[in-house]
């Protein structure tokens, strides 16, 4: 009886080393997943913090949670099951969505360039496409859609990117590997912009209550520093959009034979190592990422049109054809 029972708690041992060992090689898998997407998680962070800006700092928080919020459910309870179910019986729809998601992107970006550049065109061409905002919560409620609108896009680049790397055969393994790395990634992006949007109230605290001068002239540093620091990074969000965007769609076209926008980004990337072998990685990085942004941002000029004059008119069409639900 006392060998059996020695015998079936090896066994439980044994059984419970393989799970550890799992669990370590899932949390590698995970971590070395999340490093590849960090590029994509980088232009996440940079574009959240300008759907924030204009609200009462009381506000701040709040959006930012819901933003994180949507964002988890955009990975798990959409992205996640698609790359899966796609990844096993339509792999080959996986690029042409990526695709869509990327001219989205584009639109975004060249949308912003057209805003700062015209703003009362923009916003007549904004007005087209959806109702004006009248209050602060419809505002807010739009501002955080669009936010989740955007970030399922960066989502869905980041857990194909993700999933691309996942070395593992296994269904299900793959599959708690890119719940984890997706939410690890989601909670360090808003983690990040709730510190970024919470800076200048740190600051001004800092400036009233702090007990030495230097400690509150770094307060007051802090104050001045801030909204520069949001301009400046609301310039990298609308940069990044559009380039993340110009490279899905040029490697989506490069997948299909149009490999005419892939080959101009890798001549200019040699180019541009050559040119400056010190700094060889940064400039063939730079120069990727500034074709790119030109790629997107023509492609975004396009799409403006497109969306005032063929796809917001068409969905007003067919929305006009749904049967309407009842008020409550």
């Amino acid at each position: 009886m006392s060998i059996g029972l020695l015998a079936l708690l090896d066994d439980v041992a044994g059984l419970v080393k393989v799970a550890a060992a799992s669990l370590d090689d899932i949390a590698g898998q995970a971590a070395k997943a999340g490093v590849k997407a960090a590029g994509a998680v980088i232009d996440d962070a940079a574009v959240t913090p300008n759907y924030v800006q204009g609200f009462k700092a009381d506000r701040e928080l709040p959006i930012v949670g819901k933003i994180a919020w949507g964002s988890i459910k955009n990975k798990l309870f959409f992205l996640l099951p698609a790359a899966l179910i796609l990844s096993l019986f339509a792999p080959w729809l996986i690029t042409p969505l990526l695709m869509i998601g990327g001219a989205y992107l584009c639109y975004e970006g060249a949308e912003k360039v057209f805003h700062a550049l015209a703003p009362h065109s923009a916003e007549a061409h904004e007005a087209a496409l959806e109702p004006t905002a009248i209050d602060p919560k419809t505002m807010e409620d739009q501002q955080v859609a669009g936010a989740i609108k955007t970030d399922f896009i960066l989502s869905a680049e980041i857990m194909t990117i993700i999933l691309a790397a996942i070395d593992v055969p296994d269904f299900w393994t793959r599959a708690v590997i890119l719940a984890i790395a997706g939410i690890g990634i989601t909670i360090a992006v808003y983690g990040a912009v709730a510190l970024i949007v919470k800076a200048d109230d740190f600051g001004l605290w800092t400036a009233k209550n702090a007990r030495t001068g230097a400690g509150r002239a770094t307060g007051r540093g802090i104050v001045v520093f801030m909204p520069v620091f949001m301009q400046v990074l609301s310039v990298i969000g609308t940069a990044a959009m559009t380039w993340v965007g110009g490279s899905i769609v040029a490697h989506g076209l490069d997948q299909f034979g149009l490999n005419g926008p892939e080959l101009v980004i890798e001549a200019a990337a040699h180019w541009a190592e050559h040119a400056l072998p010190a700094i060889a990685g940064f400039a063939g990085w730079f120069a990727t990422a500034l074709v790119d942004f030109i790629f997107g941002l023509v492609l975004g000029a396009i799409m403006i049109p497109v969306a005032g004059y063929v796809i917001a008119p068409l969905w007003k069409t067919i929305k006009r054809m749904l049967p309407k639900r009842a008020k409550a």
